[in-house]
């Protein structure tokens, strides 16, 4: 359903409860920030209301609490600068109070993913010096909706469920908050890199998200599709997430009918902390993951040897290695994330990127009243990306995937797709 949001106020900064100490407010960037793209990253988490607490006192509770956080991760509370530093100066995380003139329940009878934006603090292009934003909606039923939105440039998806259920844990009372490690830019020291514009995205007026629930059924008959009898292959049967990036994939070759003689790549991101040898704990803040990059062929009949094993091999070549040949490139003034942004610009390339957040615990967020009945995604600045997130039942995945609007016109009625795809309404509160 179409929701109105008013906005109370969206002037606040919470600061950190205590001050950053003089020695920890150069907060450097490493290489791997540093060719992150200058944009947003939304993440939504929608919770009933609470019988035992008002939403004044929650959003006491969420300042207060997100304040304690923000001396233990203190780059969030300062500036980023110049695509070399944080400033951790300890202006603080801007916050937003809105509300909403639905209920909950009425917004998830059939969440429109396009509406999610009204939930947000900022626009994913209105790119500032910010590094971590939140706005609280309040729904006419009493429930409450979170939206965060990080600066890509400091925080990757791994880092960033650290720092939410470390700011949850805190809410509910916890002191047992494990030590974030700021130190990323010793392991890929920064450069200086060659002068070009980083990419910020397409024309967000022409792409369409939509989200595809798959159920746990449809999953595990996706597997037994892209799996092999072949002997010689070391794990024959395909993941939950491999075997729906192929077949997402597939269909949106299928569906989009593009032009054969094009080159086409699939791209996951991947996280390279235990990549590394030796390998890190996920205490390390910032970007620890990077695209992996492969070609495909158009034909997808045999899915697993033509899409699910160049993603295997892909991907298993993201360690540090990898990394070093990746700065040489840009040092070279042939930046991968740059060219690749740049062709399929110019129409030159049919690619798409994959980015799975299933089995991060993007349920176990508390703050001290439940767990999120639901969590979401938002449209983004780039065509032909999807991101994966599991279903709270568990077993299932829901598949946020922005197209071109011509595109996804064809994609969304694909019969085949259709077939695997369950009810779009989340589960009761």
């Amino acid at each position: 359903m179409k929701v109105e949001v008013e906005i109370l106020s969206k002037h606040t900064m919470i600061k950190p409860s205590a001050a950053t100490p003089a020695h920890l407010r150069h907060y450097t960037l490493s290489f791997i920030d540093q060719i992150i793209p200058p944009i947003f990253t939304p993440f939504v988490l929608f919770y009933p209301r609470d019988a035992n607490l008002s939403n004044e006192e929650r959003v006491d509770q969420i300042k207060k609490s997100l304040s304690e956080a923000l001396t233990h991760f203190y780059p969030l509370a300062g500036r980023v600068k110049d695509n070399s530093h944080v400033d951790c100066d300890d202006e603080g995380a801007h916050f937003v109070e809105a509300k909403a003139t639905c209920t909950l329940t009425e917004f998830l009878e059939d969440p429109k993913p396009a509406e999610i934006n009204k939930f947000l603090p900022f626009e994913l292009d209105e790119v500032n010096e910010i590094p971590f934003a939140v706005q609280v909606t309040a729904f006419a039923c009493g429930g409450i909706v979170v939206g965060l939105t990080f600066a890509h440039k400091v925080s990757d998806a791994s880092s960033l469920f650290f720092f939410l259920n470390s700011w949850a844990a805190i809410g509910r009372g916890s002191s047992d908050i494990a030590t974030p490690r700021f130190d990323t830019a010793t392991i890929f020291p920064p450069v200086t890199l060659p002068s070009y514009t980083l990419p910020r995205g397409t024309d967000k007026d022409k792409i369409v998200i939509k989200r595809f629930v798959f159920d746990s059924a449809a999953i595990a008959t996706l597997r037994a599709k892209y799996s092999t009898e072949d002997p010689n292959i070391q794990n024959p049967r395909s993941s939950r997430v491999e075997a729906l990036s192929a077949f997402i994939w597939s269909r949106f070759l299928a569906a989009t009918e593009l032009d054969s003689n094009m080159p086409y790549s699939l791209c996951h991101v991947g996280n390279l902390r235990k990549r590394l040898d030796p390998p890190l704990s996920d205490n390390y803040f910032g970007n620890m993951s990077l695209p992996s990059g492969y070609a495909t062929s158009r034909e997808t009949e045999d899915g697993f040897h033509g899409i699910i094993i160049p993603m295997r091999d892909a991907i298993n070549k993201l360690d540090g290695n990898y990394v070093k040949s990746f700065q040489k490139s840009t040092l070279g003034g042939s930046n991968f994330t740059v060219q690749k942004h740049e062709n399929y610009k110019r129409g030159e390339v049919v690619s798409m990127s994959i980015t799975s957040l299933c089995r991060f615990p993007v349920y176990d967020i508390d703050f001290g009243w439940g767990k999120p009945v639901w969590v979401g995604w938002a449209k983004l600045l780039y065509k032909n990306l999807v991101v994966f997130l599991d279903t709270k039942s568990g077993g299932g995945i829901e598949v946020w995937i922005n197209l071109e609007e011509e595109d996804m016109a064809k994609f969304e009625v694909d019969e085949e797709l259709l077939a695997y795809v369950s009810s779009a309404k989340v589960s009761a509160i």
